[in-house]
């Protein structure tokens, strides 16, 4: 028992640690490091104990990486701190099952051979994270792939998206480590070595070219910086909603981008003049602009939404081009069933939001289709790819419009940044992000930070984007299947090392 509580507090203290390279993103090293320390201590377990070694590993990984969610549980949500706790814990011990159960299979399938083992293992963690990124509308932040954004890998994810390239990394590393024991140095060079050339290659050859230049557009971006306690006080807003309008009105770039519910109320619900105003400006004149506004009525329900206001839009519903945020944030924007007791423990405005629909038109200007996302909806690749599944109306640019003001000045503002840097990566099309307290950023399509604002500032960014036509291998293949090709890829190998294993212990 002693044994297996070191053993326990060593997988916490990994798991802790793994969180690390998420936020700084030139430690994508210390990510190899410790999935190759993991591998190397499951690889000697038994399947029950691989398990629970699974279980405290994730569950340290996903806490440390999103005990942010305690700000906006307990200090906005005004959830007791204790309960906060409880709850982000139980999440994520919850989501940290799927690792438990697949370090359990590598233990109880692994066949003593280094590399068919590290490919076992590489299959195990993948079909882990896509069940945590896919079950239960899923949850894929601090997803492995995300910490290797700046690493030699990240050549990698134009073809095979965040979730293959964490596939790849699990296994490479696992590699070296795995094989029986006692094994010779002689024995563990060749996946060393072989581990120093993909890094190398892929450092040299870097993520190709697949899209080409389209057009060129100056954008403004807003950050409004309002604290998510003053943003939907009655008092506050008539400060935060002048400074927004005076912004809209004065900017000089071809586009304008504004965060999510930059204006938290209803277009009926503004002061007269206020909506018709901004409407007019852009409908009239050279500019467009896409912001952050909850759309709807009692009877249809509300949408988390992005209108889109320009010259050509006068002549659609409403006088603008709408996007519905689709894949909506569970306990912010719905409620799921059995939980209407835990939400009524919150003070949560704005919580209960009708979906858009998947894949639907990009916001079109000058030339460029702009694909809106809201907030976390870029975690969502395999959803973004779905916009690419007719190259000819594909977006040539995101936009991202979030608040994450409701997790303070924490670390989830520069992990949120590595996601979008991910998206324009697989998909080489530059994000445009547009957000209440930060990260507002130009990105380019290979994923680097062209222009930024500090987070926790009010303030406007100008710069410089150039949209992108064409289509990345990931965009190709995900549009059409989504991430079952990886389910696939990961099953197969699951599959056969089970097999191979029952042959094994099959008496002759």
């Amino acid at each position: 028992m002693g044994w297996l509580l070191i053993e326990l507090l060593l997988a916490a203290l990994l798991g802790a640690a793994h969180s690390l390279p998420f936020v700084h993103t030139g430690w994508w090293w210390a990510q190899l490091l410790i999935v190759a320390l993991l591998a190397w201590r499951v690889g000697a377990l038994a399947p029950k104990r691989a398990a629970a070694v699974g279980l405290v590993f994730g569950t340290a990984w996903i806490a440390s990486g999103t005990w942010w969610l305690f700000i906006s549980l307990h200090t906005y949500g005004g959830l007791p701190a204790w309960l906060a706790v409880v709850a982000i814990a139980a999440l994520s011990a919850a989501l940290s099952l799927y690792l438990a159960a697949a370090m359990a299979a590598f233990a109880r399938w692994r066949s003593g051979r280094a590399g068919r083992d590290a490919l076992l293992f590489g299959a195990v963690w993948l079909l882990a994270e896509l069940a945590r990124g896919v079950i239960l509308t899923g949850f894929p932040w601090v997803a492995s792939g995300y910490a290797q954004v700046d690493a030699p890998l990240a050549a990698l994810a134009p073809w095979l998206g965040v979730y293959g390239l964490g596939f790849v990394m699990a296994a490479l590393v696992a590699w070296p480590v795995l094989g029986p024991r006692g094994a010779s140095l002689r024995s563990r060079a060749l996946p060393v070595a072989a581990l120093a050339v993909v890094l190398g290659a892929a450092a040299v050859v870097g993520p190709g070219q697949f899209t080409a230049a389209n057009g060129t557009l100056t954008v403004t971006l807003l950050q409004g910086n309002v604290a998510q306690d003053e943003k939907f006080a009655i008092a506050e807003m008539p400060k935060a909603l002048a400074w927004t309008r005076e912004q809209l009105l004065g900017a000089r770039g071809e586009l304008v981008v504004a965060p999510e519910t930059v204006i938290p109320l209803l277009p009926s619900q503004l002061d007269p003049g206020y909506w018709d105003e901004l409407a007019s400006h852009f409908q009239r004149g050279p500019q467009a602009a896409l912001l952050g506004l909850p759309l709807g009525d009692e009877d249809t329900g509300y949408t988390n939404s992005a209108a889109g206001i320009s010259a050509a839009t006068a002549a659609l519903p409403g006088g603008f081009y709408r996007y519905d945020k689709h894949h909506l944030v569970p306990f912010g924007e719905f409620v799921p069933t059995g939980f209407h007791w835990f939400t009524q423990l919150m003070n949560i405005p704005l919580g209960d939001f009708n979906r858009g629909a998947v894949g639907p038109p990009s916001f079109a200007f000058h030339g460029e289709r702009i694909g809106a996302n809201i907030c976390y909806e870029d975690l969502f690749g395999e959803e973004l790819a779905a916009r690419f599944e007719e190259a000819a109306n594909a977006p040539t640019m995101f936009a991202n419009i979030s608040n994450i003001g409701w997790f303070g000045d924490t670390i989830a503002i520069a992990q949120h940044l590595q996601i979008s840097r991910m998206r324009a990566l697989e998909f080489q099309r530059p994000m445009l992000r547009a957000t209440n307290t930060g990260a507002t950023a130009v990105i380019d399509h290979l994923g680097r930070v062209r222009y930024s604002l500090s987070p926790h500032v009010q303030g406007v960014l100008d710069g410089e984007v150039q949209g992108r036509t064409g289509l990345t291998p990931f965009a190709m293949w995900a549009s059409r299947f989504g991430v079952w090709p990886l389910w696939a890829l990961g099953a197969l190998i699951v599959w056969m090392a089970a097999r191979n294993a029952q042959g094994r212990r099959r008496p002759r």
